[in-house]
């Protein structure tokens, strides 16, 4: 099995994408094709190039359909200003997930709920902060119902944190702040209860992370995403569309 031990996973899946077409290209000289056919044959190769380099499944699918939908775009003409545009958008919304490998993910309001059961007594002045808060809502739901505590978000992707922002500015979220920036800036000593909704990939350093700088007696949760070799203290399951799973560590 080929590995790219190194490299993210969107850098590996375009080294292969190339040499797929570059294999395609030879494989043209051997049988010619029409446009689609060759975009099938790069597709074709490409997956599985994709499976032997051991990417995950849903590689695969888009590794095979990159070519041929570009065929297809071509065929109808589309001008070129609505992929700049298309492009600008998911930058401005994903910004840094090329690097970080953590999209967007957006918490339901039955996890901002269960949220509730882990924040300090009433009366404690307690500080809490949301590492990739997205557009805000864990921050200002949680205001709402616990305006004794402060909240924090960190967000590194411009238009969720331009939202946010606004949505606490406006919103008359006092309690609230957000702050535009990578996680691995901030420190964790200054907060009672430490929420993540990230993905898999940065998990290992999170924890590192968390176990070296919070406090005795604060909390360390993540939405869906474990910690490799590390049992939770406890695990809530709530009944949201993702069947989402809250995973609790007492530091």
């Amino acid at each position: 099995m080929i590995r790219f031990p190194e490299l993210p996973p969107a850098v590996t899946a375009l080294l292969l994408q190339v040499t797929a077409v570059l294999l395609a290209a030879l494989s043209m000289r051997v049988a010619p094709l029409p446009p689609l056919g060759f975009a099938l044959l790069c597709g074709t190769y490409a997956a599985m190039l994709s499976h032997f380099a051991g990417q995950a499944r849903w590689w695969l699918y888009i590794q095979f359909l990159f070519v041929p939908a570009l065929v297809v775009m071509l065929a109808f003409d589309i001008p070129s200003e609505l992929f700049l545009a298309a492009f600008l958008v998911l930058l401005v919304v994903y910004w840094s997930t090329f690097r970080t490998q953590v999209p967007l993910y957006l918490s339901s309001n039955k996890v901002w709920r269960a949220l509730e059961d882990f924040l300090p007594q009433h009366g404690t002045g307690f500080r809490f902060v949301d590492l990739g808060s997205g557009l805000g809502g864990v921050l200002t739901h949680l205001s709402g119902v616990r305006p004794d505590g402060q909240y924090t978000g960190v967000e590194s992707a411009p238009l969720p944190f331009l939202w946010s922002w606004l949505r606490i500015r406006f919103g008359g979220h006092r309690q609230c702040a957000v702050h535009w920036g990578s996680l691995w800036d901030c420190d964790l000593s200054q907060y009672d209860v430490v929420f993540a909704y990230l993905s898999p990939v940065p998990m290992k350093r999170l924890w590192h992370k968390a176990r070296a700088e919070m406090r005795p007696g604060s909390v360390f949760i993540s939405s869906t995403f474990a910690v490799p070799e590390q049992s939770p203290h406890d695990t809530v399951q709530v009944d949201d569309l993702h069947r989402s799973t809250l995973l609790v560590w007492r530091m």
